[in-house]
């Protein structure tokens, strides 16, 4: 018996030193890429599925203008190997006095940033898509490690980050507020008081081209180029010939 009390006291020792996982760590990218990939057919769309991930010196963020249903903008910032995102009806503002509603939406793949075209319409979010800025953003709370203040802002509601856009730089803030009547997590973007605010400005509405290709969104939803369809081997084509083709555009976070 003694030896039997023993083995088990020896047991619980080994459990309770084994090592627990961070507090904050998040979940492998390919887990948190799932609801993405569930929502969409990919051999009816170009968006990227998403492949290997990269270790960020100067995570990317890149806001996507997106005349889907309704027209929005989307901003997603680099994070554990996905790019967190929001989508954000009114878009952004310069002015420290607006603060723009953010809803939190499905992590998409690093590979997003680039992409810019027409999904085509009955697929989910079927709309003409911008890159409408780009850019590397940095941890702007007060946490000496930049990582780890990241992944606590995120996962306590309280955000603080600096970009350094083409359009959009300086100081800024996510706050989520109470979930939706879906439960999907609200937030509040908010520019903060710097050299870079700009008081009653419509920063949305002054920029109308992407900052990838200057084209507007009109012009991107007629480059037949950047609308793929599956035929019924599987293989994408395009909506014409692949001489007359061009490559989608490329763009980085940089």
């Amino acid at each position: 018996m003694p030896k039997k009390t023993t083995t088990r006291k020896a047991t619980a020792t080994r459990k309770k030193s084994s090592p627990a996982t961070p507090a904050g760590t998040s979940a492998k990218p390919e887990t948190r890429l799932a609801e993405y990939r569930r929502k969409r057919d990919f051999s009816r769309t170009a968006e990227p599925e998403g492949g290997p991930t990269r270790t960020a010196h100067f995570p990317a963020f890149v806001v996507q203008k997106h005349a889907a249903r309704n027209l929005h903008y989307d901003l997603r910032l680099e994070h554990d190997g996905v790019m967190k995102s929001w989508a954000v009806p009114k878009g952004p503002s310069m002015d420290p006095s607006v603060k723009r509603l953010a809803m939190e939406v499905e992590d998409h793949p690093i590979e997003y940033n680039e992409f810019e075209g027409t999904i085509p319409q009955g697929e989910y979010g079927g709309g003409t898509v911008m890159v409408w800025d780009r850019g590397n953003y940095a941890y702007g709370g007060s946490n000496p490690d930049p990582e780890q203040g990241i992944r606590q802002g995120i996962k306590k509601g309280d955000f603080k980050f600096v970009r350094n856009g083409k359009r959009l730089k300086g100081s800024w803030a996510l706050v989520r507020m109470r979930p939706d009547k879906s439960g999907k997590p609200q937030w509040l973007l908010i520019k903060h008081q710097d050299e870079y605010a700009i008081p009653g400005s419509d920063v949305a509405t002054e920029h109308q081209t992407s900052v990838a290709t200057g084209r507007s969104m009109e012009e991107i939803a007629g480059g037949r180029s950047r609308v793929w369809h599956s035929n019924r081997t599987g293989q994408k084509t395009a909506t014409q010939p692949p001489a007359a083709r061009k490559p989608a555009a490329r763009t980085t976070g940089g």
